[in-house]
């Protein structure tokens, strides 16, 4: 039995792990010593993330277990199968669409400037990207999306634990004095089918934005900062057309999941047919968007990098009913500034070796605890 690889040897994702594409449904242990099926293929992932009979409830008792902690996953009440998750999906998506994003590109780009103007600023050699920009980067952006005052945005730096009491205060601030952030719209938005968010799902929602909205996107733009520094082809190819950061974007994105396979554990709700075989109800399952973006069916040459590739379908945000609601502010933040950091330092570096760059321990990120760069 393959035990589930936690950390990448590499730059990228771990080999030991991309290799199970040669069986694209086998059984693993996680890291709790529970066992579940890992999904590898393409084809077979974008299949099941479609499919209702998977549900991302893992307060279900017999739903293996994430870790070695036992006790039920914390949601604040909320019903995640389905039903109730489509519902309150769709109230979201009514007020966080692309138009709001758009709306918000001039300020994510006068952000990352104001930040690389307090780079330059510094006086000594090498910087940590990670803590110089893209934490503070994406932790302002969605704070002002989200409408958390800029006087409370300290509170979130190195944030370890969701921070459900300060979100619930906010939210009684918002219905008191509403502005035109998405908190206040969330508040207000209501479905005629099926009414409005109740209490504990926009406390939970508008903690889960905040947290999935920052940590994830600061990670991955410092992921893809070191891709493109040890490639330096598709560096310098990007340096003589910045009309390629939006495909630039996607590759980067699906040559670097942040999230490991383990944070994608869904359950089956009843029995299903994977990669030919019945996998039936009551399974716990590991859809591995990992495999999926290097799955050599789906991308010619997959092991390689390469910022002008065409019809890049990376499933890096998932797909179906729980594809990332951030997606459009993830890529805008991305794009921004990846371009924005290249052509404020034309001569940006790391300031180690692609070896000497420490790796967070975490069993749900893969990302690097600090980027040494140089200019």
């Amino acid at each position: 039995m393959t035990i589930l690889p936690l950390l990448p040897a590499g730059l990228t994702q771990p080999k030991e792990l991309l290799d199970s594409h040669q069986s694209p449904l086998q059984e693993v242990t996680v890291p709790s010593g529970d066992t579940a099926l890992l999904i590898s293929r393409y084809s077979d992932v974008r299949t099941v993330l479609t499919d209702e009979r998977l549900s991302k409830n893992r307060n279900r008792p017999d739903i293996a277990k994430m870790t070695e902690r036992k006790e039920r996953a914390f949601q604040w009440q909320v019903d995640t199968d389905p039903a109730a998750h489509l519902r309150m999906r769709r109230l979201i998506a009514k007020e966080f669409t692309a138009a709001r994003v758009e709306k918000m590109r001039p300020r994510i780009t006068e952000t990352a400037h104001e930040l690389i103007d307090s780079m330059k600023a510094q006086t000594s050699l090498p910087v940590d990207l990670s803590s110089s920009f893209s934490f503070p980067f994406s932790i302002r952006i969605i704070c002002e999306l989200l409408g958390v005052p800029e006087s409370d945005r300290k509170m979130f730096d190195n944030v370890k634990k969701p921070p459900w009491e300060y979100m619930q205060g906010l939210i009684d601030q918002k219905r008191e004095n509403p502005d035109d952030a998405l908190i206040s719209a969330l508040i207000q938005v209501a479905d005629r089918r099926d009414g409005k968010l109740s209490a504990n799902e926009l406390v939970w929602w508008a903690t889960i934005l905040l947290l999935a909205g920052y940590e994830t996107t600061a990670n991955q733009i410092s992921s893809a900062m070191v891709l493109l520094f040890t490639h330096p082809d598709q560096l310098a190819l990007l340096r003589s057309d910045y009309s390629l950061i939006p495909s630039a974007v996607e590759e980067l994105l699906r040559c670097q999941v942040v999230g490991t396979s383990l944070s994608m554990l869904r359950y089956v709700t009843d029995d299903m047919t994977v990669a030919g075989e019945c996998v039936p109800g009551g399974s716990s399952v590991i859809p591995s968007l990992e495999c999926a973006n290097h799955d050599p069916e789906a991308f010619t040459e997959p092991e390689r990098v390469d910022i002008t590739r065409s019809g890049n379908m990376q499933l890096t945000f998932s797909v179906g009913r729980h594809f990332c609601l951030g997606a459009a502010l993830a890529r805008a933040e991305l794009q921004i500034a990846v371009e924005t950091l290249l052509r404020r330092f034309p001569t940006l570096s790391l300031a180690v070796g692609p070896d000497d760059l420490e790796r967070v321990t975490d069993r749900f990120f893969q990302t690097f605890r600090s980027v040494p760069i140089q200019w």
